[in-house]
C-alpha cells in the first residue's frame, strides 16, 4: 500500500461519524487531529453525510465533546441536495422527509413545502418517518414527483449498534414506485468538487479521510484525491478485501496522521 505525505497536503475532507466521534463519544486522536491541523494551518472540511443536523448543530455537537471548531469547517448532504435542487430547478418545491438540518437547508435556498403536487420528495434520515409519509411520498412520486435522496448510505452507526440511514429508507419508495432515487451525498462527485471548491483546493493536494469504502474511499479516488480509511468506524480491515479498489493507505484512526506527520518531519530535520 502507498503511503501519503500529509506535511505536504493542503486541504483535509473529512467524514465525521465513526472518524471524529461515534454517538456522543469523541473518538481517540481526534484533539491531537484538529490541533495538527490549525498549527499546520490546513484548510480542512467536515463532510458528512448525515442529513440530520445544521453546520451549527455539528458545531455546537463537537463543542460538548470538547473541540472548538468554526461553523464554516462543516458541509453536509442536506446542503448538497439543496444546492443541487436550486441549480436544476429554482423555486421548486418538495415533500420532504427528514430533521431539522435538511429542512433549513431546504428553506434557504429558496424551495418551499408542497405535499400536495411537490415537484420533488426528498427523503433524508429523520425520526417523522413513519409509514404515513412512507405512503404519501410513495404516492406523490406515482403522481409525478421526482425521488431524490439526501444520500445514499444504507446504515448509521448509533449508541449500541447502527440505524438504518437514507438510502434503507428511500428504498421502500423505489420499490413501491418503480423509481430510482438520485443521491447528492456521497460518493457523488457534486458533493467532492463542492467540498474541494470550499477548501479551494486541488484534489491533488487534499486527502479525504473515512471509515467507509463504499462512501468516503470511492469519493476520494475518483476526486483524484489522496484517501485514508480509518478502522474507528464500521469497516474492518477484513472488509476491505472485498472491494476492488483500496484506500491509500489504512490507519486505526485520524490521530495516526498526525503520528506519521510528525515523524516524517524529524526525519527530514
Amino acid at each position: 500500500m502507498n503511503k501519503i505525505d500529509f506535511n505536504s497536503k493542503k486541504g483535509f475532507i473529512c467524514d465525521m461519524d465513526g472518524v471524529i466521534y461515534h454517538g456522543k463519544k469523541l473518538l481517540p486522536g481526534v484533539p491531537e487531529f484538529i490541533k495538527w491541523l490549525n498549527d499546520e494551518k490546513k484548510d480542512f472540511l467536515f463532510l458528512t453525510n448525515n442529513s440530520s443536523y445544521t453546520p451549527k448543530e455539528l458545531q455546537q455537537r463537537l463543542f460538548r465533546l470538547g473541540l472548538e471548531v468554526g461553523e464554516e469547517h462543516f458541509y453536509t448532504s442536506a446542503l448538497a441536495t439543496s444546492a443541487f435542487l436550486k441549480e436544476q430547478s429554482p423555486g421548486c418545491s418538495v415533500y420532504a422527509i427528514g430533521e431539522a438540518g435538511l429542512i433549513k437547508a431546504l428553506y434557504d435556498a429558496g424551495i418551499t413545502m408542497n405535499d400536495v403536487n411537490p415537484d420533488y420528495v426528498v427523503v433524508g434520515e429523520g425520526k417523522n418517518y413513519s409509514l404515513d409519509t412512507l405512503t404519501k411520498a410513495t404516492n406523490l412520486v406515482l403522481g409525478g414527483a421526482r425521488l431524490i435522496g439526501a444520500n445514499s448510505d444504507v446504515t448509521g452507526p448509533v449508541d449500541g449498534g447502527i440505524a438504518p440511514a437514507c438510502g434503507a429508507l428511500v428504498s421502500p419508495i423505489e420499490m413501491a414506485t418503480g423509481a430510482h432515487a438520485y443521491f447528492c451525498g456521497k460518493p457523488n462527485p457534486l458533493m467532492m468538487r463542492t467540498g474541494l471548491r470550499l477548501l479551494n483546493c486541488h484534489s491533488a493536494d487534499a486527502v479525504m479521510v473515512g471509515d467507509r469504502m463504499d462512501t468516503d474511499v470511492i469519493s476520494g479516488l475518483e476526486s483524484g484525491m489522496s484517501t485514508v480509511l480509518v478502522l474507528s468506524g464500521v469497516t474492518s480491515e477484513a472488509e476491505i478485501r472485498t472491494y476492488a479498489y483500496k484506500p491509500t493507505v489504512v490507519l486505526n484512526g485520524v490521530g495516526d496522521i498526525v503520528k506519521m506527520a510528525v515523524s516524517a518531519k524529524k526525519n527530514k530535520e
